[in-house]
């Protein structure tokens, strides 16, 4: 998954995007995931890596990028996750403990959000806008669902066996990958 080379970064893409089995929405594959969240995704074996598993895994090396090249549906979902996981990580900042942080992130997931197409959506350039309002609906459920596991996993990386949150991951709350905010 990554690209080197003279004078070209090393991004990683997600190894999902060559997968030819998901239903496509406003150019997002809709990628199995492992979740106990209700919600339009097909549920992933536990054994197996899922987007959410790639984008914490490559998330402290992808914020520091300020151009990414979309390789693949999967890449889609990889760079609104990343966005999203900055987002979790600002709203983390004043959590004291992991029971408090879990209650802010599966508040901010179920907020009012901006999808593709949306005016104020700040990827725009990126995702196409959904054909219809079905399709829409699809996206909205697709990416709330994803962004409540995110909320779940993202503790138990950012809160450390003793309730503490980790410096290490909160220091990424600053950054801002390809120089957007969700």
């Amino acid at each position: 998954p990554i690209k080197s080379g003279p004078g070209i970064h090393m991004v990683y893409h997600s190894s999902l995007n060559d997968r030819t089995d998901c239903q496509i929405v406003c150019g997002c594959a809709m990628l199995p995931i492992k979740t106990t969240t209700r919600g339009p995704a097909p549920l992933a074996p536990e054994a197996e890596d899922d987007i959410i598993d790639e984008v914490l895994t490559y998330f402290k090396a992808n914020v520091l990028f300020k151009h990414f090249e979309v390789k693949g549906t999967a890449d889609r979902v990889l760079i609104y996750l990343t966005l999203y996981v900055t987002q979790c990580l600002k709203k983390l900042e004043g959590q004291p403990s992991p029971t408090e942080a879990l209650k802010a992130l599966t508040a901010m997931a179920h907020e009012a959000f901006q999808l593709p197409g949306d005016a104020g959506f700040s990827l725009g350039s990126f995702f196409p806008g959904p054909q219809n309002a079905q399709e829409a609906d699809l996206c909205r459920a697709y990416l709330k669902q994803l962004r409540e596991e995110m909320g779940r996993r993202l503790i138990t990386k950012v809160y450390n066996d003793d309730g503490e949150p980790s410096k290490f991951w909160l220091v990424f709350s600053k950054r801002r990958f390809m120089n957007k905010t969700l």
